[in-house]
């Protein structure tokens, strides 16, 4: 059973005639007669009785309701497809790592939300390992995480390097760290710290570069936001390694202070020297096929980059 032999009974049904079933159709007469003595067949009933209007049997009847909600079905679903790649998707959905919400997205958000009014913009703020999980759920269209190569592997992820930045001490301004003006891992490595909740990549990134320091981290509380971060340091006991762009609104308060890693010269220590993350966008082949998708990406590429550098040059 073929979805043209249904539209071809649907059709000789709605004419009640054969001849005008194959003109509404834009086929042959013969071919609508091919099509519904092969449906018969399936079926094993008569469908129409041949007389000089095409009057349904009893079978054909029953059938009727059931294939014409079938090409309404169909009809509905290709209609939504036809929508989806001329971009008329009702919504657009963002998970982004908190720094990248609070800091580089806002005028993109605003560009893409003039250029495409009729779509719906839902932004999440996540952390990265969450953000690539939903992703590959289904339940949002792109993420704009820090990289985690386990996670972004496969024919069907795109992945889109946007920048690496470093990673710097936030301390509150009267800490005894504060003093320095690059922070030896030796001083840091001694003090607690405030991080992020397990499923962040920068929790990952810390954790691992003080086992590779061979040193223990002293992880005295777990938070999720970065006004929770400055909250909690701003008290003075806690310090916390975060990344550059999260720490933009800290610079401008007199009560914390912000200071760079020194690379270990001592020999005392292994190299902890560069302590970088990368942020990517992500999204699959298919997802990138659709406009809006496509255009908040592009808008991605061209601004965020751009953001950065104005930002670095200013500093």
């Amino acid at each position: 059973m073929r979805l043209e032999q249904l539209q071809a009974f649907l059709a000789i049904a709605q004419t009640g005639s054969f001849q005008q079933a194959a003109r509404q159709c834009s086929v042959t007469q013969s071919t609508i007669s091919r099509q519904i003595q092969a449906l018969e067949a399936d079926l094993g009933l008569e469908l129409f009785h041949r007389t000089s209007h095409a009057k349904l049997t009893l079978a054909g009847e029953r059938l009727l309701p059931r294939v014409r909600k079938i090409c309404q079905e169909w009809q509905t679903a290709t209609d939504e497809l036809a929508d989806l790649i001329a971009g008329k998707q009702p919504e657009l959905c963002i998970a982004a790592i908190h720094s990248m919400c609070a800091a580089y997205l806002p005028p993109v958000l605003q560009k893409f939300c003039h250029d495409y009014p009729d779509v719906q913009l839902r932004v999440t703020s996540l952390g990265s390992d969450r953000a690539l999980k939903v992703l590959k759920d289904g339940l949002v269209d792109l993420a704009i995480v820090m990289n985690n190569r386990f996670l972004t592997t496969g024919r069907e992820m795109v992945v889109e390097v946007l920048y690496d930045e470093p990673i710097e001490v936030l301390t509150a301004a009267n800490h005894p760290l504060a003093k320095y003006e690059c922070i030896p891992w030796s001083e840091l490595i001694v003090y607690p710290q405030v991080v992020f909740k397990d499923g962040y990549g920068m929790q990952r990134l810390i954790q691992d570069r003080f086992e590779r320091l061979e040193a223990k981290l002293q992880a005295a509380l777990e938070v999720n936001t970065l006004d929770a971060f400055r909250g909690v340091v701003r008290q003075g006991e806690l310090i916390a390694l975060l990344p550059q762009s999260a720490l933009i609104e800290a610079r401008c308060d007199p009560t914390l202070a912000v200071r760079p890693l020194a690379s270990n010269s001592t020999g005392t220590l292994p190299d902890s020297s560069s302590l970088t993350r990368r942020v990517v966008m992500v999204t699959t082949q298919d997802r990138l096929q659709i406009p809006p998708i496509k255009h908040f990406w592009q808008l991605v590429r061209e601004n965020i980059p751009l953001q950065l550098n104005q930002q670095r040059s200013a500093s």
